[in-house]
C-alpha cells in the first residue's frame, strides 16, 4: 500500500520493512506536564520514532459513575476524577507536539472522544491510533478519517468480525490503515502475544500489521522485527518504580534502547539474505587455516607405497583434503617427503588435483 508523507523518514519507510517504533505514555506522565515532556526526550534519546500519548477529555468521554477497572489511585474517588486531572490544555498538547519534532520523533496521541479528535487535528499529528476500546465506535473514527491521515487499528478486544468491519471502514475513505495486534493483558504473557497473527493480518487486510505489546519485555518485538512486522508500540517507563497502572506493563528506556538497536540489527539481517557459496569464497583464506590436509607421520623416500599409518590429519588446510585419504592409500610416493609434510597431489604418483 501507498505510504504517508509527512516529511518524516520513519513515516515515509512504512511498508519498505522498516519497522515504526512507538515509545507509548500513555498516562504514565501523572498529570504532570513536565514529566510528560521528559518522557518526550527519554524515548527520543532511546532511538524510537515516536512518542505517543493518550487525550482524555473527561465530560467528553466519561460519565461519574464510570467505575475503576482497577482500584490504583490514591487520590482519585472516581475514573472521573482521573481522567480529569490526565488532562492537559490545548497549549500544552501544542508544547509537546512541538517538543516532539524539535526530538526528530513523530507526536502522536490516541483520542477517546470527537472533542479530543477535534484538539488534536488542530495540534496536529500525522497518524492516528485508535485503542481497542474504540475501534467499534464509529462516530469517533469516521471523524478520525475526515482528517485523512492513516490510522492504526488495536485489536486487543476485537474479534476478527469487528476488525474485519473497521478496516473496510477505512479502507472505503482510501485512508491507509495498519493493524496492530494487542492482547489485553497487563502485563501479557508469552503464550498470549499472539505473534502467530501478523502473517494473518497481512493476508486478510493487505495492509501494515504489527504489535501493540503489554508484556514489558522485549522478546516480542524482537519476535515481530523477523516476521518482518511494520509497527510496534509499546508502553514505557522511566523506570520500574513509578507510579501508575501501565508500569506493570512497561519496558524501561534502558530496555526500549536495548530493543530499538535489536530491531535495527535484525533488519539489517533480513535486508541482507547470504549467498553461502558466496561467502564460502569471501572466506578462502581463513578456511586454509581452519581446515586440514593429508600430512606425513615420518620422513619417506620417492617409491614408497603409502599405508593408511604413514597419513595423518593436520592443520593448516593449504594441502590435500582429508577426504582424498583413499585415493592416496596404497599409491607410490613421485618424491621423497619429510615428517609432517602437507602433501599435494604432485608428491603422488598418478594423482590428479
Amino acid at each position: 500500500m501507498s505510504t504517508p508523507s509527512d516529511g518524516h523518514p520513519a513515516l515515509a519507510a512504512l511498508g519498505t520493512g522498516r519497522c515504526l517504533v512507538i515509545g507509548e505514555v500513555a498516562l504514565s506522565h501523572d498529570g504532570s506536564l513536565g514529566l510528560a515532556h521528559a518522557f518526550v526526550d527519554a524515548i527520543a534519546d532511546a532511538g524510537a520514532d515516536a512518542v505517543k500519548f493518550q487525550t482524555h477529555i473527561a465530560a467528553a468521554e466519561s460519565t461519574p459513575a464510570e467505575p475503576f477497572r482497577v482500584k490504583f489511585s490514591r487520590q482519585d474517588s472516581s475514573r472521573y476524577e482521573y481522567w480529569a486531572r490526565m488532562e492537559f490544555t490545548e497549549d500544552q498538547w501544542r508544547g509537546l507536539a512541538e517538543h516532539c519534532r524539535q526530538r526528530g520523533v513523530l507526536f502522536i496521541s490516541s483520542p477517546f472522544s470527537i472533542a479530543a479528535v477535534d484538539l488534536l487535528e488542530r495540534v496536529g499529528q500525522p497518524l492516528w491510533k485508535v485503542a481497542s476500546g474504540e475501534v467499534s465506535n464509529t462516530r469517533l473514527l469516521d471523524r478520525i478519517l475526515e482528517t485523512r491521515s492513516p490510522v492504526v487499528l488495536s485489536t486487543g478486544m476485537s474479534p476478527l468480525a469487528e476488525t474485519d468491519t473497521a478496516v473496510a471502514r477505512v479502507k472505503a475513505k482510501g485512508v491507509p490503515v495498519g493493524v496492530l495486534q494487542c492482547t489485553t493483558a497487563y502485563p501479557c504473557p508469552p503464550e498470549r502475544v499472539g505473534v502467530n497473527l501478523l502473517p494473518v493480518y497481512r493476508e486478510r487486510y493487505h495492509c501494515w500489521v504489527g504489535l501493540s505489546d503489554h508484556s514489558a519485555t522485549i522478546y516480542p518485538g524482537l519476535a515481530g522485527a523477523a516476521l518482518g512486522m511494520d509497527i510496534l508500540e509499546l508502553h514505557v517507563a522511566l523506570s520500574r518504580e513509578m507510579f501508575g497502572p501501565d508500569v506493570v506493563a512497561s519496558v524501561t528506556t534502558a530496555e526500549l534502547r536495548q530493543l530499538v538497536e535489536g530491531i535495527r540489527f535484525v533488519e539489517r539481517m533480513r535486508d541482507n539474505p547470504l549467498d553461502k557459496d558466496a561467502s564460502a569464497r569471501e572466506t578462502e583464506p581463513l578456511r586454509r587455516l581452519f581446515t586440514r590436509s593429508l600430512v606425513t607421520t615420518r620422513t619417506l623416500p620417492a617409491g614408497t607405497v603409502i599405508e593408511p599409518q604413514h597419513l595423518a590429519i593436520k592443520k593448516p588446510g593449504t594441502g590435500l583434503s582429508p577426504d582424498r585419504f583413499d585415493d592416496v592409500v596404497g599409491r607410490r610416493l613421485a618424491r621423497p617427503v619429510s615428517q609432517d609434510q602437507l602433501l599435494v597431489a604432485a608428491d603422488i604418483e598418478g594423482l590428479s588435483e
